[in-house]
């Protein structure tokens, strides 16, 4: 088994997709009407789709906000330069959550919280 895809349930797909272009470089691989859009991010595919899609199939949701705490997870990026990545997010509208540092294990993390509230932590390898 492996992870195929992670899927960010946005208000605005083509909003949080461009957002991510400006803010962590990532190109957007196809974007269906609106609705759904995947990022190159590697092997596994990081996916917006519309709150529409999992309030149709489930219900109620709690969705993430800017002026409300985040949800229960985070997108990872891993990144050469912290400091240089955490400077290009804050640029780009990212609400700044934890400055760079360096973790005892020696990974470099920061984090951040993208247009819609989620948060993202840029980080280099882990040295395994």
């Amino acid at each position: 088994m492996q992870l195929g895809y992670v899927v960010h349930y946005v208000r605005d797909v083509a909003e949080s997709s461009a957002f991510y272009k400006k803010a962590f470089g990532l190109e957007t691989r196809f974007i269906a009407e609106g609705q759904f859009a995947e990022l190159i991010t590697g092997e596994t595919a990081l996916c917006f789709a519309d709150e529409s899609f999992v309030t149709d199939m489930i219900g109620d949701f709690r969705p993430n906000r800017p002026d409300a705490p985040p949800s229960g997870s985070e997108i990872a990026l891993v990144v050469d330069d912290v400091e240089i990545a955490y400077k290009k997010a804050l640029f780009a509208g990212a609400q700044a959550v934890y400055a760079p540092a360096q973790k005892p294990w020696g990974q470099i993390v920061a984090y951040v919280r993208d247009n819609n509230g989620c948060l993202v932590e840029l980080c280099t390898k882990v040295a395994v």
